[in-house]
């Protein structure tokens, strides 16, 4: 999948500054996690390109459910590269901050839920089904990634508002 030459390059400046700027020991935040747990370069270049990334480094707390770079690359073919446009950075957002609840949400909480309000506006669905927590139609395949400013779900779908 490419992405456009100004994705690549906010991304690699994202990267060199998430190396640079904390200490080894210190607890790392929502978008520092992302960067270097590696399999997430499209949400990153997504929340980049969306000018979030601000707002997922501050004081939060966030819970973000993350979908992986193989969520991204099944949904329909060009989308991703559809969305990255500047044309289409309203709908970006949209789509980003539905994947974001206001709050630290742990999964053992998360499975008490029904439903809970995203920072897009709308609710997504939060269900426990064969043992998983499934939010709308995605899996929890990852749970509890804690972070300096939240925690972090992984997801394998994308979800969409």
């Amino acid at each position: 999948m490419a992405f456009p030459k100004i994705a690549l390059a906010a991304l690699c400046s994202l990267v060199l500054v998430c190396s640079t700027s904390f200490a080894a020991d210190a607890k790392k935040d929502i978008v520092d996690t992302a960067v270097e747990a590696g399999s997430f370069k499209t949400l990153v270049a997504a929340v980049s390109e969306a000018d979030l990334v601000a707002t997922l480094k501050s004081k939060g707390p966030f819970t973000v459910f993350a979908p992986t770079d193989e969520a991204f690359a099944a949904l329909p073919e060009g989308t991703v590269q559809a969305l990255l446009k500047p044309e289409n950075k309203e709908k970006l957002v949209k789509i980003l901050t539905y994947h974001v609840v206001p709050g630290k949400v742990m999964a053992k909480d998360a499975m008490k839920l029904k439903e809970a309000k995203t920072v897009e506006g709308s609710t997504i669905d939060v269900q426990v089904k064969d043992g998983s927590v499934m939010i709308d139609e995605a899996k929890v395949v990852k749970a509890n990634i804690v972070t300096s400013n939240g925690v972090i779900h992984v997801i394998d779908k994308v979800i969409m508002p």
